[in-house]
């Protein structure tokens, strides 16, 4: 009786842990939620405030989101630099064009590395690894210079080409392969007769989907993002994307109008908000799959 007692009681203390460490669990996750919320609220809040409004800090959104956009549209002091539409369809072709072209060149580079066995495949790696140490600032000038000669100012194909296969991607592929590529397939599909660039598109792109998918989120939203370059080689207006707009928009000095600029910077993360939305769970899938070690 006293043993039935003891069991009990036992687990009666170890249901009340578990209890209390899943209620602090769950404030800490509440917690960490708020606190990756918080920056888009407060964006979003500043997008409906009022130029004088915009000089207090508030909450709660207020009733000029609508005429904040219209602010944008219509003011002689915004309207040549700021052109939704067209910035919204530069930048979405320059971030899908890149994270497209992005996964199936550095999905074919880990391919290689990881199906392949020749005597330069550890160097080759070696090598695309260092390679990611190179900060972007340091190949400026060479970079302006190689786009100068080929004339090539002023156009998409700078922003999109050299962003094939980068180190990190082609890295974060490779060990996806190695944890959860079974080669064994390979080899049945050359059984079959299938030659190499065949099985990389009919068999090794769908088993990589979820990362695939978790790359190619992270490409775009890295080029969407990507002010630097952009800035460096589009000119015209014609050409500019979201980010170079809301620069020039926040760079106007005369009469500047704070609750358009605050719309203007919401605007732009609308894009990529969504993206998080809807594909979070190949965001969380890829990486968990990716991050085992060999």
């Amino acid at each position: 009786m006293s043993r039935r007692v003891t069991y009990e009681t036992d687990k009666g203390g170890y249901q009340t842990k578990l209890l209390i460490k899943s209620i602090l669990i769950y404030i800490v996750l509440v917690l960490l939620t708020i606190v990756c919320l918080a920056p888009l609220w407060l964006m979003f809040v500043q997008a409906s405030l009022s130029n004088k409004e915009s000089s207090h800090f508030h909450i709660l959104p207020s009733t000029h989101f609508f005429e904040n956009f219209k602010t944008l549209l219509n003011d002689p002091n915004y309207t040549s630099l700021y052109k939704p539409w067209r910035g919204l369809f530069n930048s979405f072709f320059v971030a899908a064009s890149c994270a497209a072209l992005v996964v199936f060149f550095a999905g074919l580079t880990a391919y290689g590395l990881v199906v392949y066995d020749f005597k330069l495949k550890g160097p080759a790696f070696v090598f695309i690894i260092a390679v990611m140490m190179i900060p972007t600032q340091v190949t400026t000038v060479g970079f302006l210079s190689m786009i100068a000669k080929f004339k090539l100012v002023d156009s998409f194909i700078p922003l999109i080409v050299p962003s094939i296969a980068p180190p990190a991607i082609v890295f974060f592929m490779r060990q996806y392969m190695l944890s959860s590529f079974p080669l064994d397939i390979i080899e049945a599909a050359r059984i079959d007769g299938s030659n190499e660039f065949r099985t990389f598109l009919t068999i090794s792109i769908p088993m990589m989907k979820p990362a695939f998918a978790v790359q190619a989120i992270f490409a775009f939203i890295q080029k969407w993002n990507d002010y630097y370059t952009q800035n460096l080689v589009l000119v015209s207006s014609k050409k500019w994307t979201l980010p170079m707009m809301v620069r020039n928009v926040s760079a106007v000095r005369n009469s500047i109008d704070h609750g358009a600029v605050n719309f203007a910077i919401f605007f732009s993360i609308i894009p990529v908000a969504l993206v998080y939305i809807f594909l979070s769970k190949f965001i969380i899938g890829g990486v968990a799959a990716g991050g085992v070690k060999e």
